[in-house]
């Protein structure tokens, strides 16, 4: 129980700090531009709505992870960390078929599979995100291309 308070209070925390950032936001009013500063506050408003139920009516004993989920977890934020840094200096593909594939195989620890998924969605979200929504990505470093 005390676990369930802890974590309303952080996310408390959060989304005050988030509801705080949003305020700041530039709109012009006269123009009607005034979603981008208020879709960010209902967001922070309905988090801190969910923490303050978490603060009030806990669960009564929550059940904890075994430690080696808590490995699990913390080599797939290394990959994640890891892959962040090495989108701009490698390019999109080869970065996010290495994440994938790592990630893909600690969920299901059969190497071609893996390595299948890794390419599938390095690929397929290269031509999602470049080609249909327009985002200025790189596949390759950009020394590889002329």
């Amino acid at each position: 129980m005390p676990s369930d308070r802890i974590l309303g209070l952080v996310a408390l925390m959060t989304a005050v700090a988030f509801l705080a950032a949003a305020t700041q936001i530039q709109t012009n009013f006269f123009s009607g531009e005034y979603l981008p500063k208020l879709f960010p506050i209902m967001i922070g408003a309905v988090a801190a709505i969910a923490s303050l139920v978490i603060i009030f009516k806990p669960d009564p004993d929550p059940d904890w992870p075994r430690a080696n989920t808590f490995a699990a977890l913390g080599f797939a934020v290394i990959v994640l960390v890891g892959y962040a840094y090495a989108l701009k200096p490698l390019g999109f593909l080869i970065p996010t078929a290495i994440a994938a594939g790592l990630l893909s195989y600690q969920i299901s620890p059969r190497p071609g599979p893996a390595a299948m998924s890794g390419v599938g969605l390095s690929v397929g979200l290269f031509v999602l995100f470049k080609f249909i929504l327009g985002l200025g990505l790189f596949a390759f470093p950009k020394g590889w291309i002329g």
